[in-house]
């Protein structure tokens, strides 16, 4: 996955090529950012996403513009970040993140297959909350019509990641300041029902 325009020039030390790393922060990750340039103008677009082997689905209306401009070919940009802790230093200059990112670049293709893009859609739910796609009405033939799907291959990317305490200065070890790190994380809470929900109906939980 490794490619000149892919290469990290600054942080190398934190860059990967493999695609273990790569595919797990995309599995973890909620949201993407899709990058793309329309007649002259930069947008970005936050959306969800889901991996299936070496594809990266995404999906729409089919009047949507971010979706419309992969269809046709544009190149693309798709990032992802997930936070894992506020670094904190003595010096306002070494404060960071502890972080794992993905870039991926290349050029999405629409999935024409009807199954193709009712078995994405069916991963998209199901990475959402897992199981879910068991437990919900699926698209019907009119919905599906609606919908562009469309994919990227996952062969041109990298990521960073930074673990660890902050990186300070040796002589500011001993300046009156707390270092360290606070941990992040996504959690979920407890399901709430929808008010118009029917008696009787449980929140069905995945097993395993």
């Amino acid at each position: 996955m490794l490619t000149e325009r892919t290469r990290a020039r600054r942080r190398a030390n934190r860059a990967s090529y493999d695609a273990g790393v790569i595919h797990a922060i995309l599995d973890e990750a909620l949201v993407c950012h899709v990058g793309f340039a329309l007649e002259g103008q930069p947008y970005v677009i936050p959306t969800l996403h889901v991996r299936v082997g070496e594809w990266l689905y995404l999906h729409g209306a089919v009047a949507n513009r971010m979706l419309g401009a992969l269809r046709d070919g544009l190149p693309a940009c798709v990032t992802a970040t997930l936070v894992d802790g506020i670094v904190l230093a003595r010096s306002a200059m070494h404060h960071s993140l502890n972080y794992r990112s993905v870039v991926v670049l290349g050029t999405a293709e629409l999935v024409s297959d009807r199954s193709e893009a009712r078995a994405a859609l069916n991963a998209l739910v199901d990475r959402v909350q897992a199981g879910r796609s068991a437990h919900c009405r699926a698209p019907n033939d009119a919905e599906l019509a609606a919908t562009s799907v469309v994919r990227l291959r996952i062969e041109e990317a990298s990521a960073k990641v930074r673990t660890g305490p902050p990186v300070d200065d040796p002589a500011d070890h001993a300046l009156p300041y707390w270092a360290g790190v606070i941990p992040v994380g996504t959690t979920r809470g407890s399901p709430e029902p929808d008010p118009s929900l029917a008696a009787g109906i449980a929140f069905p939980h995945a097993s395993g």
